[in-house]
């Protein structure tokens, strides 16, 4: 049976009112509970105006009411736009010029003027029904901002209507799982597991914000079976020496994605978890095109992403716009079995593409049996005395290190040799102060050619990560070069 997304929460209360739909700071939050909160706020937004293909643009932090507005939104056929709570108001500015919501969700410091609004948190009217809404579809699933290389946002508006086939399953989920959501609701990889999981009727564990002691505590006592993670908070995880307490059997699916796992770094849960718990997806929020692979098909082809999904094709081509042979670098580009346009299009930002084929930017080469590994973005990537550095290789490098809790590569102009290869690094609370430049230079010397190896390091006392693992290089060579 197929029903709007917006009525699949009133759908899993009908059958099973009193089960869990989502568990977040150890308060439990049943389906017909969930439903009831969700129509009175969807009635909220239509008070507001919000009608069917309205864009409504949502700056929340992941918790209840996070979910309960994104199902309101699709209760009255609309489109949700989500974005940081965190963001700076300029950005969001700039979303909003975009997008041209109908409404704003957001909290005070970030509530635009001149634009209809409504504030985060505020209490809903009780006295509004909590009764099931006209099941209405929204033209588009969601859409997803991203600042990209560029750092000037674009919206990526999905061609997937609100709509659901009841007996559907997706991306190894099952109604009996119990998934945890580690990463930020506004990223991809976490907003379409977690929703996927809603719509099937499994059970949500809910973050809030990523911690590493306390995902393993979670995991361990809601006997998760499904989480997806991106390889920073893998690389926090495995540094923890508390890890291997912690009872973990029950998870049957680990997902990572969103940015490229280091070799060693994969090894090493293949090794602990054991390959048919882990596997790994890549592609874009675009959904053009993807592959996946998993944990037995990574040990014969270690390094790989996989091979494309069944519903598009994939390419590597040179700077000509020629196929590259297998080994040989070049851009990755996608075509949709649906054609060129038929998941998605954009907001401020046009693709490149190569007639049909589209790209989203990052290099790659293909093996011999069609299997991809990636790279590093053609953005990213720094010509240092002519040779090119991929900063993920000397990341991968440097975050093998016991000593180091996160690093970013950049390139930054030199007179010499053009750019010079640069380090950001986050050490680990006992290694700062202890661990110089030297001792990392020496560390990389094992594992890198000589011309990868950074010529500088900046040591830093911050996260230069989000928890999507997500980090802005333009901006942090930007800041850098204006400093000098």
């Amino acid at each position: 049976m197929q029903i709007s997304v917006g009525a699949l929460s009133t759908y899993h209360a009908r059958n099973d009112p009193n089960r869990a739909l989502l568990i977040h700071n150890d308060g439990i939050c049943r389906r017909a509970e969930f439903d009831a909160r969700a129509n009175k706020r969807a009635r909220a937004l239509q008070q507001k105006g919000v009608g069917q293909g309205d864009f409504v643009t949502m700056a929340l932090p992941n918790g209840l009411e996070f979910y309960e507005t994104i199902f309101a939104i699709w209760k009255l056929g609309a489109v949700p736009c989500p974005v940081s709570a965190a963001l700076p108001r300029a950005e969001l500015e700039a979303i909003i010029g975009l997008v041209q919501p109908r409404l704003v969700i957001a909290p005070p410091n970030l509530v635009p003027s001149g634009h209809p609004s409504m504030l985060a948190g505020a209490p809903v009217d009780e006295m509004l029904s909590s009764a099931p809404l006209p099941d209405v579809v929204s033209p588009h699933l969601r859409a997803l901002t991203s600042g990209g290389s560029t750092g000037r946002p674009k919206v990526i508006v999905d061609h997937l209507p609100g709509i659901w086939d009841t007996e559907a399953e997706l991306l190894r989920q099952r109604a009996d799982d119990v998934l945890l959501n580690p990463g930020p609701l506004y990223h991809n990889s976490p907003l379409s597991m977690t929703c996927c999981a809603l719509f099937i009727g499994a059970v949500v564990v809910e973050m809030g914000k990523f911690d590493a002691l306390r995902a393993l505590e979670l995991i361990e006592r809601h006997r998760v079976s499904f989480v997806t993670f991106v390889p920073t908070m893998m690389h926090r995880i495995w540094r923890l020496p508390e890890r291997e307490r912690f009872d973990v059997s029950s998870l049957r699916t680990v997902y990572h994605m969103a940015s490229v796992c280091p070799t060693w770094l994969k090894e090493a849960w293949i090794d602990w978890l054991g390959a048919d718990r882990i596997w790994e997806m890549y592609g874009g929020s675009e959904r053009q095109g993807g592959t996946e692979i998993s944990g037995h098909e990574w040990l014969l082809h270690k390094g790989s992403v996989g091979r494309p999904l069944a519903n598009c094709k994939l390419r590597v081509l040179d700077e000509d716009g020629e196929i590259c042979q297998p080994g040989v670098v070049g851009e990755i580009y996608f075509l949709n079995e649906g054609g060129r346009g038929a998941t998605y299009h954009y907001i401020g930002a046009e693709a490149k593409a190569h007639g049909e084929w589209e790209t989203l930017g990052d290099m790659g080469h293909l093996d011999e049996e069609g299997y991809l590994y990636i790279a590093d973005r053609r953005t990213d990537m720094i010509v240092s005395g002519g040779a090119n550095v991929y900063p993920a290789e000397v990341e991968a490098a440097l975050d093998m290190s016991p000593h180091v809790a996160s690093s970013i590569v950049i390139g930054l102009p030199d007179e010499d040799l053009g750019h010079r290869v640069h380090a950001l690094i986050e050490l680990s609370a006992e290694a700062r102060g202890v661990v110089a430049a030297e001792d990392l230079r020496d560390h990389l010397a094992a594992h890198l050619t000589r011309y990868k190896i950074p010529r500088s390091f900046e040591f830093v006392d911050h996260a230069l990560r989000d928890d999507a693992g997500k980090a802005r290089r333009s901006a942090l060579r930007e800041a850098r070069v204006e400093a000098s």
